[in-house]
């Protein structure tokens, strides 16, 4: 959309996920890259098929603990992604049996493990660490979930007002992710090093991590999580 034959077809702005959810349900946006977890609260309209998700380790979100996972009484999470946040509470909670408070915090590894027993990292400060070389217990949420569920994590789709998301609409934004799939590696050239992270990793990343394209398995991970998400909402309130 910045670069191919979808140039200018959309007025684009790049904020974190929280941050677009929001734009969208405050109507400042018509579409946007929505964390699935904002899903049980709004009747978006969807772009089919296109979406953020993992099918086993994601690699760019990463639970860092001190402590065994069933001994982590708090934990300091990166706000940026409240998809990410639910997650790691249902796994702690459904597989570990813990149940942690959450302390807002900036991702900042060495602060955030100043202050809880472990850390939740998000994107690029979870690509920046090398987790063999940690001296934590370094979980990734993508593999867990799927170990945990045996499905797909659907971590964010496309998804606005419905009277936006139009059959044009979806068009453009598929051909726009063939054109950044036919340009692969110049992204990987381009974006590794505006990031400072290594183009191995980064192809790695792209390619083995990260799916971009989401099918049944992928729907029907997303419906797993928000009735996981619900359920732990409802019993919250009880």
């Amino acid at each position: 959309m910045l670069h191919g034959p979808q140039h200018g077809v959309f007025d684009l702005t790049f904020q974190v996920p929280s941050r677009c959810a929001q734009e969208v349900a405050e109507g400042r946006a018509d579409i946007g890259i929505i964390p699935s977890v904002e899903l049980n609260d709004h009747d978006y309209g969807r772009v089919h098929g296109l979406g953020i998700a993992s099918r086993g380790p994601v690699r760019s979100i990463l639970l860092v603990s001190t402590q065994p996972l069933t001994g982590i009484r708090t934990l300091a999470g990166d706000a940026s992604s409240r998809t990410s946040v639910a997650l790691v509470q249902m796994i702690l909670s459904r597989k570990y049996g813990a149940q942690p408070q959450i302390i807002t915090h900036p991702p900042d590894l060495p602060a955030m493990l100043r202050v809880a027993d472990a850390a939740l990292l998000i994107g690029d400060p979870a690509l920046h660490l090398d987790p063999g070389k940690l001296p934590y217990h370094v979980t990734d949420l993508g593999a867990e979930w799927t170990e945990m569920t045996g499905l797909p994590m659907v971590f964010a789709i496309w998804a606005g007002r419905k009277e936006a998301v139009t059959p044009e609409v979806e068009a453009h934004f598929h051909a726009s992710y063939q054109f950044g799939r036919a340009h692969l590696e110049e992204i990987i050239r381009l974006e590794s090093a505006t990031r400072g992270i290594p183009m191995a990793l980064a192809r790695d990343y792209l390619t083995r991590h990260i799916v971009c394209e989401l099918g049944q398995p992928e729907y029907e991970g997303l419906e797993r999580f928000l009735a996981y998400a619900k359920t732990a909402r409802e019993a919250a309130t009880v």
